[in-house]
């Protein structure tokens, strides 16, 4: 991809984070996301058709960000890898807009593409350590389960009021993580 275009699109998705930091989500005008990054509204309007499509790029380039550094996931590790505390971090500094795309009046395409990355990093993390699945269990139902317990924790997570720290979450997540094969655990194992 062209670096100008990369450059803009990370531009517009930064702006998006700043000012959903300041003001709720619904109250940010595209004419305000463009000011904040510097270009103007056409320029906006190449690179995405409104801001909820924005929003659900800049959720999936900041899980994307994550999957990268976790690459070499290790499932059977009993220390959550630190990408996965970065990515909780980023996720808790911007709790307004996750709360508001994932809440129950959010956005479908925003919860629909932050899931199957999750999912894809989930897979990536069990195929790429070879970690012995569950007998008689696909990977991809493996890998939906713990995709859909993650997802669960980061949402309800989100709506506690006060909310635990980003590591709280974490330590849900990666416990959550090996669960359901029995991952490091012994539990779950066909008899």
């Amino acid at each position: 991809m062209d670096a100008r275009v990369e450059r803009t699109r990370h531009s517009l998705q930064q702006a998006l984070f700043a000012l959903t930091q300041e003001r709720p989500f619904d109250e940010v005008t595209v004419g305000d996301i463009a000011e904040r990054a510097g270009v103007n509204r056409s320029s906006f309007y190449q690179h995405y058709t409104d801001k909820e499509t924005l929003l659900a790029f800049a959720i999936e380039s900041a899980a994307a960000e994550a999957s990268t550094q976790l690459a070499d996931l290790d499932p059977e590790s009993d220390v959550a890898p630190p990408a996965l505390s970065d990515y909780l971090s980023h996720i808790d500094a911007n709790a307004a807009v996750y709360s508001s795309a994932l809440g129950p009046r959010g956005s479908a395409l925003v919860a629909f593409r932050m899931r199957a990355r999750l999912k894809q990093i989930v897979r990536d993390g069990i195929v790429n350590h070879g970690t012995e699945q569950l007998e008689g269990v696909a990977l991809e139902i493996e890998s939906a389960s713990v995709t859909g317990a993650t997802f669960g924790i980061i949402e309800a997570w989100l709506a506690m009021e006060p909310r635990p720290p980003a590591e709280t979450a974490v330590n849900w997540i990666w416990r959550a993580f090996g669960t359901p094969s029995g991952r490091g655990d012994g539990a779950g194992t066909a008899p």
